[in-house]
């Protein structure tokens, strides 16, 4: 069976996000003073061949920590996508 997997990784949140700091000032820059604490990180998207669910998270899971994150710096979430 084949699953679409879908990956966010993001800063940690103790750490600070200096992409994130641009943004909200450039936020307020443009006049849009409602949003605030913006936090900027990767989104992956990937297909894979497993047997069930529990296998296709577990190789997207090997593949986050393998090569994908920096578990000093991010975290990650995995969702298979329905």
């Amino acid at each position: 069976m084949q699953f679409n997997v879908s990956i966010d990784i993001m800063p940690l949140k103790a750490l600070l996000d200096p992409q994130g700091k641009a943004v909200t000032s450039s936020m307020k820059n443009i006049n849009i003073t409602n949003i605030d604490n913006v936090r900027i990180g990767k989104h992956i998207t990937m297909t894979i061949e497993a047997k069930d669910e529990n296998e296709a998270k577990a190789s997207a899971e090997k593949a986050c920590k393998e090569l994908l994150y920096n578990p000093i710096m991010e975290s990650f979430e995995i969702n298979i996508i329905k």
